[in-house]
């Protein structure tokens, strides 16, 4: 995407907030002047306001700029969008009252209804305007995608690759690979272009725009060598972790009497937020055991008419602090299913389900009876996915970490699983972002897994057999 497209978008993208902020005060005012609430009220004419709506605006868009909505970025939820959103109207609403008091000498034309139902409209409008230039703005990515270039063939390379193929929106086609193995010619359809020794020549000859270093053996001088000549042909250059393969955590800067150190971030889950966190899980496994447990009914009764056995299948699991717990799901393969295999993962068309348990697994229903071991304290509504222990005992022994992860309850679903890490994918990757989230929990992140599931229980998870 070229710089004057860029700048394009930022433009629309400035003048559109302004339009839901204008439209977002002139509908608070017609709605206060309808709705008796919080008490009846007569409003001067909308005229009357127009300062006020000038203010609005004007308090609005320095705020979401200082915020760094205005700057360009990819691939960002709509969750964040709406709580960025919220934060920023939220900011601006306060210093326009202000002011407005300020320099109005106390006008009681902009009462505390008008505020708050200005506050709820603009925080809607101007999300719903950000979706639809965000929606342009995926569109006309995809049409003109950046071409990027990824420094290296390994595994950290292919997994980038996938990604820029599965996501289009983002706007990025590769275009080769650099640094591959002698002989190496292609991978996956893309060209492999040179070693890393050549990278300059590499840029200059495929004009490339984004460079991924997935090199993350790679030394200090070589990082520093290799983002000089980036700069120097005027690509944007970025980087894949080496820190956050081995420990997938913010790292905060201390000092020990002047000295200055990194300290690596520790559990976030402590204290009151572990209290918060659970509180969330009663009220919800209690209100959904509730309010599904027609559906849930009917799903049993399914079952039983279309397969013998029982409704219910029990497995044990390994939880909080490593302690083994029975893991409540709706049957979805025959009674026998491991009795010639012992225990093995799910595997996309795999025989031993039943029929109707292939819908039941795709959808997630087969998961609902979870909300029993949430409500009993065995699990939690968002954590990482407990596994079995004939698996934990496996993995632990090749996967770095991979026993942090059961410092928190296990969860009905989790980040890695609202990012495609279901059924028989890569459990290095897995924990990645499993350790992610323990050391980085906030209630609003717990809020966000739980609608990014609900939404793909709809659209149906590819890895989820």
């Amino acid at each position: 995407m070229s710089q004057r497209t860029r700048i394009l978008l930022a433009v629309l993208t400035v003048a559109v907030d302004a339009a839901m902020a204008v439209l977002a005060f002139y509908l608070a005012h017609r709605l206060r002047a309808t709705v008796p609430f919080p008490t009846p009220l007569v409003l001067g004419p909308f005229a009357n306001y127009l300062d006020l709506v000038a203010l609005q605006v004007l308090t609005l868009i320095p705020t979401m700029f200082f915020m760094r909505l205005y700057h360009p970025r990819r691939g960002g939820s709509r969750i964040d969008l709406l709580y960025a959103t919220l934060s920023s109207v939220s900011i601006a609403t306060v210093i326009a009252t202000s002011l407005s008091y300020l320099t109005r000498q106390g006008d009681r034309e902009l009462t505390r209804g008008l505020i708050l139902y200005n506050w709820a409209l603009t925080t809607l409008l101007v999300t719903l305007g950000r979706v639809f230039v965000g929606m342009l703005q995926r569109f006309v990515q995809s049409r003109n995608p950046d071409r990027m270039l990824l420094v290296g063939t390994g595994e950290v390379a292919r997994m980038i690759h996938q990604k820029t193929i599965q996501s289009p929106h983002l706007g990025y086609r590769v275009i080769g690979f650099v640094n591959g193995h002698e002989g190496e010619r292609e991978i996956a359809g893309v060209p492999v272009l040179g070693p890393q020794a050549d990278l300059g020549r590499i840029m200059a000859e495929n004009q490339v725009e984004d460079v991924v270093i997935a090199l993350p053996e790679a030394t200090h001088d070589q990082l520093l060598d290799m983002i000089s000549i980036c700069e120097t042909h005027h690509a944007s250059v970025r980087i894949f972790p080496d820190l956050f393969q081995i420990i997938a955590s913010e790292l905060t800067i201390g000092d020990l009497d002047g000295l200055p150190l990194l300290a690596v971030r520790d559990v976030a889950l402590r204290g009151w937020k572990l209290t918060l966190k659970r509180a969330m899980d009663i009220v919800v496994s209690f209100v959904g055991l509730t309010a599904l447990s027609p559906f849930m009914l009917f799903t049993a009764l399914l079952i039983k008419l279309t397969s013998p056995g029982p409704v219910f299948y029990a497995q044990e699991r390994v939880g909080l602090d490593g302690r083994p717990f029975p893991m409540l799901k709706f049957r979805s393969m025959r009674v026998d299913a491991e009795s010639s295999t012992g225990p093995v993962w799910a595997t996309e068309d795999d025989p031993r389900r039943t029929a109707l348990g292939t819908f039941l697994r795709k959808t997630s229903i087969d998961e609902l009876p979870q909300l029993i071991n949430v409500l009993l304290g065995d699990m939690s509504l968002v954590g990482p996915r407990p596994e079995r222990p004939v698996f934990v005992d496996q993995f632990k022994q090749v996967v770095p970490r991979y026993m942090d992860r059961h410092q928190e309850k296990a969860g009905m679903t989790g980040w890695a699983q609202v990012n495609g890490l279901r059924g028989d994918t890569s459990i290095v990757e897995r924990t990645k972002y499993d350790l992610y989230y323990i050391e980085n929990w906030s209630l609003l992140f717990d809020i966000k897994i739980l609608v990014r599931t609900f939404l793909n229980a709809f659209r149906g998870d590819r890895n989820a057999y």
